[in-house]
């Protein structure tokens, strides 16, 4: 009898144990698992950032020696506006920084040919750079506070990540505003295929800027223009019926353009009209050349309005690198 009080002692007991500790620690561990934020798993690189790059000012004509990781930060608050989405920010600062390694590897011991001093320059001829100080005149008290650490914020929490096709870094990750709808193949703007930088869509540019934005020119000053840069054109053979796109890229931009007895590519025709870009359509109404282009920039690789728009629809920055990337991963 006293075994049996003793056996229902011990039992109940544990069922007391159970019910009171283990049971709620199991499901607090269960919904503490499932409500732990997904991170992007990424794995060690082979190749590390410098600590500082030295980098070729145009306004004093001097090379400054900056810290590689504030020098991401400046390009990143320099190419894409701070009122763009965190994950958006991100996938600027790993572009930014794989370019400026990459220019770095490229240039040796050197520098770049139109800036023997330094892999890298501050305008557009590399990436758009803007320290705190010159941020400070052109924007204002109020971004520095609310804006500028956002920046930082996004390229602390990617400090070190870098974009590899097939195990090497990635040498071009281009990037432009909006692409109209499209990306573009490398080959079909610029002189080599580069196999990440594909032909791919960009649906979630709804919001961007430069869409179906018209230029008038009259046909004479368009006649004019393009001789002056192609001594070849026969004015006389210039009409509505001779001024017509002939073939278009995957990317959707004019690949051919006739223009009388001569025909251009669209980038060209955009060079000389200093169009937004060379997605576009041309008429000719009466005495007037009618151009509308949609987009900005050349078309290749990153859009930066697409990737706001898929930061929007809840997209991560890796998930934005690997659509305009074909093929990439980002390593740390």
């Amino acid at each position: 009898m006293k075994y049996q009080v003793l056996k229902s002692s011990i039992i109940i007991s544990l069922l007391v144990v159970f019910c009171l500790i283990i049971l709620p620690l199991t499901i607090i561990s269960l919904f503490h698992h499932e409500e732990e934020p997904q991170q992007p798993l990424l794995k060690k690189g082979t190749i590390d950032a410098p600590e500082y790059i030295n980098v070729y000012r145009h306004s004093s004509g001097i090379t400054e020696s900056i810290k590689f990781e504030d020098y991401v930060a400046g390009v990143v608050a320099g190419e894409m506006p701070s009122s763009f989405e965190m994950e958006a920010l991100k996938a600027q600062a790993v572009a930014a920084r794989t370019y400026s390694l990459s220019k770095i590897i490229r240039s040796g011991d050197g520098g770049n040919p139109a800036h023997p001093s330094a892999p890298v320059c501050d305008d557009i001829h590399c990436q758009v750079y803007r320290d705190p100080l010159e941020l400070s005149k052109i924007k204002s008290a109020e971004w520095m506070n609310t804006e500028w650490p956002k920046i930082l914020s996004a390229v602390n929490s990617t400090k070190g990540q870098l974009m590899y096709y097939q195990e090497e870094l990635v040498e071009q990750p281009l990037f432009h505003s909006s692409s109209g709808g499209k990306t573009e193949n490398s080959e079909d703007v610029f002189v080599s295929a580069v196999p990440y930088l594909r032909s791919v869509d960009s649906e979630f540019e709804s919001s961007a800027p430069h869409q179906n934005e018209q230029v008038e020119i009259p046909l004479s000053e368009f006649i004019k223009k393009i001789k002056r840069n192609y001594s070849g054109l026969d004015t006389k053979a210039v009409n509505k019926n001779t001024i017509k796109v002939l073939e278009r890229s995957s990317g959707g931009r004019v690949a051919s353009l006739q223009v009388g007895n001569l025909t251009f590519r669209g980038r060209e025709i955009r060079e000389i009209f200093g169009l937004r870009s060379a997605n576009f359509t041309v008429s000719v109404q009466g005495n007037t050349v009618l151009i509308t282009t949609n987009g900005y920039g050349h078309g290749v690789g990153m859009s930066q309005w697409g990737a706001n728009g898929m930061a929007q629809a809840g997209y991560n920055y890796i998930d934005i690198l690997k659509h305009y990337y074909t093929g990439i991963e980002v390593y740390y």
